[in-house]
C-alpha cells in the first residue's frame, strides 16, 4: 500500500528516490540532515542503496518499506537514508565494499547500518519480512542491530573500526619496480579462456554476464592464436541467439540467470548496451560476419528509438518489470502468437522461437532461436530467403503489437559516464560501418554532455529535469574524455581533442594520487567521506583507472606530450601484481596494458579529411580489426606548422596527393599514397 504523507524524497530528481518518496519510512536523502538528527537524537543510521531497474529492489520495497508495521520500527529506530547508487557510486562503492567485507557477497539492494559519524558495523543486501530463503526476518535485523547498538557500543566500535582499516587497505597499493611483460596479457588470456564454457558460451555457469572485457582481451589475442577469435564468436553469438537478446526490440538485457542465456533478467542497461556495440564492432572487424554488422544494427536502433532524450542524451535504463510482474512486456503464449500471425506464418515462427504451449519461462515464452534457418526451410518446404522474409515480417507484427503493451519503466537520469560509453559506440560505430547518422548522434550527445553537464570547467554526473547534480567521478571523466578522443578519430575534428585534454587535464589535478600514482574516484573538493577509494575493479563497466590509463595513452600518441604517457605508466605499474593475480577483475585494464607495450600503430592521413578519396581510404582502415592503432587525418598546413606530436615534423603530401604515415615504435614508413601499399604496412 502507499502512504498519503509524501517523505524527504519527494524534492529529489532520481527516478529511484521518487519510487519511494511515498513510501510510510521516513526517508533521508543523502547529506548532512540525516547524519545531524542521528548525532541528536543518538540513532543508528539504516542506509539503503539501490537503483531504478532493479527488481529485487523493488521486492523489499513493496514487501517491507510499503508496509506501516515495519516502517513505524524503521522510522522509531533508525535515521532512514535512501542512495540510488548510480547517482551517487562514491556513497555505493564504499558501503558495498563493506557488506562483502562481513558476508562475502554483495548486490542490490543493500542495506547497511551505520553509526552518526557514518561508520559502518553490519549490513546485508536484501531481508524478506519474515524468515525466507535462509535469510532472517527484516524486523528481526532491525531489532537486533537497534539492541546491539545501544546495548553493546564496545563492539559496535570495534567492528566499525575494523571495517574502517580494512577500507583503508583497499586504496593502499604498491607500485611494481618490475619490468611490465607482455607475457602478462598473454598468461592472462589463457588463464580465462579455461573458464570458457565451450557449449554454451560465457564464462562460467550461471549465471552469466556478458564479460565485454573479457571477451574484448581475447580478440587482441586473435593476431597470435586463432583459438581466441573462435572463443569470442562462439559466445558472441550464442548471447545472440539467447533470450538475453530482445529479437524484437533489439538491445541486450543484462544477464541470464541459466547458463544457455535463455532466461534474462529483463532489465536492460545502457552501459552494457553500450560496451557490446564495441565489442560486436570488434568482432565485425576481425570476421567480416553479417550477422555481427546487423547485431550492431539493432542494438543501435533500440538505443536510438528508447534510450534516446528529445536533448540528445541518453537515458540510463529500463525496468524489468511490468505491470507489477518481472519481464511481461516482453515474453508471450503461443495463442498471442497464433492469433496475430495466422495458422501458417505462425507455425513457422513458433518453431523458429521455441514457442509452446507450456512455454520456457514460468509458463510464458522467451523468443529465441532454437534452429539454423536452413533446417527450418526444410521442415515447411520453403528456400532460406523466403524464410527470411517471413520471419522479418513476423518479427515487425510481433514488436508492433508489443508495442501497444505497459512498457516497464525507464529510468530517465542521464548520467556522463554511461553516456560517454554510448557516444563511444556511434563514434566507433560510424567508423566502422561508414553511416553518417551514427556520427550525427554522437556530435549531438557530445554537445549535450559539453552544455549541461560541463560548468565552470568541471563535470557533474547527473542530468533529469533541466536539472545537473554532483560533482562527477572519476569514471565520468574517464569515459567522456575516452569519447571525446574517439569523437576526434572518427571525425578529425580538432575540438574535440581540445575537449579531451581540458577534461584530461581536471583528471590530473583533481584525482591524481601524488603519492603512490593512480586515480582517487573522487575529486580532491569533493565531500568527506570516511574513505577516499581508488577503483580499479573491471565490473560491469570498465575501472576509472582502466578508462583512464587508455585515454592517456591515446593521448600521448595524439599530442606528444610525454607526462601522459608517464602517468599511464604509473597507473599500469600501480596494478601490475592486481593484473597478473586476478586477471578478470583487470581484464580492460590488461587492454591498456597491451596498447601500452605493443604500442600503436600511428595512421596520420595528410589531406583533405573532407575529401571524398579520404573517406574511402579511412573507411578501408577502419574496415581491419587493428585494436592497437591511432588514425589521424591533418591538411598539410597543420603538419607545416608543426601541431601535433613530433612524429609528425616533415610530413608532407606527395605530388598534391592524399598521403599516408605509418609510425610504429618511434619508426615512421615511407609515405603511401595508395590503398594496397597501405593495407600491406597495417598488416606487417
Amino acid at each position: 500500500m502507499t502512504h498519503p504523507f509524501t517523505n524527504r524524497l519527494g524534492q529529489e530528481t532520481s527516478p529511484y528516490l521518487l519510487q519511494h518518496a511515498h513510501n510510510p519510512v521516513d526517508w533521508y536523502p543523502w547529506g548532512e540532515e540525516a547524519f545531524a538528527k542521528a548525532r541528536a537524537e543518538n540513532k543508528p543510521i539504516l542506509l539503503s542503496v539501490g537503483y531504478s531497474a532493479c527488481h529485487w529492489c523493488h521486492v523489499m520495497e513493496h514487501e517491507s518499506f510499503e508496509d506501516e508495521r515495519i516502517a513505524a520500527m524503521m522510522n522509531d529506530l533508525f535515521v532512514n537514508i535512501k542512495v540510488d547508487r548510480e547517482e551517487r557510486p562514491d556513497v555505493d562503492e564504499i558501503y558495498m565494499n563493506a557488506v562483502q567485507m562481513l558476508t562475502g557477497r554483495g548486490g542490490w539492494p543493500m542495506t547497511m547500518f551505520l553509526t552518526p559519524d557514518g561508520e559502518p558495523f553490519y549490513g546485508g543486501t536484501y531481508f524478506p519480512p519474515v524468515d525466507r530463503h535462509n535469510l532472517p526476518a527484516f524486523p528481526r535485523v532491525l531489532q537486533g542491530v537497534a539492541r546491539a547498538y545501544h546495548d553493546k557500543p564496545g563492539e559496535v566500535t570495534k567492528s566499525s573500526r575494523q571495517i574502517l582499516d580494512k577500507l583503508r587497505e583497499l586504496s593502499q597499493r604498491q607500485t611494481t619496480s618490475r619490468p611490465l611483460r607482455i607475457e602478462t596479457v598473454q598468461n592472462a588470456a589463457a588463464s580465462l579462456a579455461e573458464h570458457v564454457d565451450h557449449t554454451h558460451g560465457g564464462l562460467g555457469r550461471a549465471p552469466k554476464f556478458p564479460n565485454t572485457a573479457v571477451f574484448s582481451l581475447f580478440l587482441r589475442q586473435s593476431a597470435h592464436n586463432a583459438h581466441y577469435l573462435q572463443l569470442a564468436t562462439h559466445t558472441l553469438r550464442k548471447m545472440a541467439e539467447g533470450g538475453v537478446y530482445d529479437h524484437l526490440g533489439g538491445g541486450f538485457h543484462r544477464y541470464s540467470v541459466d547458463e544457455r542465456w535463455l532466461v534474462p533478467h529483463f532489465e536492460k542497461m545502457l552501459y552494457d548496451n553500450a560496451l557490446l556495440t564495441r565489442l560486436y564492432l570488434e568482432a565485425y572487424q576481425a570476421t567480416r560476419e553479417p550477422f555481427f554488422r546487423g547485431l550492431v544494427e539493432e542494438i543501435l536502433a533500440y538505443v536510438e528509438r528508447e534510450m534516446l532524450s528529445p536533448e540528445g542524451g541518453f537515458y540510463s535504463s529500463q525496468d524489468a518489470d511490468s505491470e507489477g510482474a518481472e519481464g511481461r512486456f516482453f515474453v508471450w503464449d503461443r495463442d498471442q502468437v497464433m492469433g496475430l500471425l495466422g495458422e501458417e506464418l505462425g507455425q513457422i515462427v513458433c518453431r523458429y522461437y521455441d514457442v509452446t504451449d507450456a512455454g520456457n519461462f514460468e509458463g510464458h515464452n522467451i523468443l529465441h532461436p532454437c534452429l539454423e534457418l536452413d533446417e527450418l526451410a526444410r521442415l515447411f518446404g520453403r528456400d532460406r530467403g523466403e524464410i527470411d522474409r517471413l520471419l522479418q515480417t513476423a518479427r515487425q507484427r510481433l514488436f508492433a503489437a508489443r508495442e501497444g503493451r505497459v512498457k516497464p519503466g525507464r529510468d530517465e537520469k542521464i548520467l556522463t559516464c554511461w553516456n560517454g560509453l554510448m557516444l563511444s559506440g556511434f563514434a566507433e560505430a560510424y567508423r566502422v560501418l561508414g553511416d553518417p547518422h551514427y556520427l550525427a548522434i554522437a556530435r549531438r550527445n557530445a554537445e549535450f554532455i559539453l552544455t549541461r553537464l560541463f560548468r565552470n570547467g568541471r563535470l557533474l554526473r547527473s542530468y533529469k529535469d533541466g536539472q545537473a547534480r554532483f560533482n562527477a567521478y572519476l569514471d565520468d571523466y574517464a569515459a567522456f574524455a575516452t569519447a571525446l578522443l574517439d569523437l576526434y578519430e572518427a571525425s578529425s575534428e580538432r575540438p574535440y581533442l581540445d575537449h579531451a585534454v581540458a577534461v584530461s587535464q581536471v583528471l590530473l589535478d583533481r584525482f591524481w594520487d601524488a603519492r603512490q600514482g593512480g586515480f582517487f574516484f573522487t575529486s580532491d573538493d569533493h565531500e568527506r567521506l570516511i574513505s577516499r577509494s581508488k577503483s580499479a575493479f573491471d565490473g560491469s563497466i570498465p575501472s576509472g583507472n582502466s578508462l583512464a590509463a587508455f585515454a592517456l595513452l591515446r593521448l600521448f600518441w595524439l599530442t606528444g606530450r610525454s607526462d601522459y604517457l608517464h602517468k599511464a605508466e604509473q597507473i599500469l605499474r600501480l596494478f601490475y601484481d592486481a593484473m597478473e593475480q586476478n586477471p578478470f577483475g583487470f581484464s580492460h585494464m590488461l587492454g591498456a596494458l597491451d596498447f601500452y607495450l605493443s604500442r600503436p600503430k600511428e595512421i596520420v592521413l595528410v589531406g583533405d579529411a573532407r575529401a571524398p578519396e579520404t573517406r574511402q581510404l579511412v573507411a578501408h582502415i577502419n574496415s581491419l580489426y587493428l585494436p592497437n592503432k591511432t588514425v589521424v587525418c591533418l591538411d598539410p598546413q597543420t603538419v607545416a606548422d608543426g601541431q601535433g606530436p613530433s612524429a609528425l615534423a616533415g610530413k608532407v603530401q606527395i605530388d598534391g596527393k592524399l598521403t599516408v604515415y605509418v609510425c610504429h615504435n618511434f619508426t615512421c614508413s615511407p609515405p603511401v599514397t595508395d590503398w594496397g601499399a597501405l593495407k600491406a604496412l597495417l598488416l606487417a
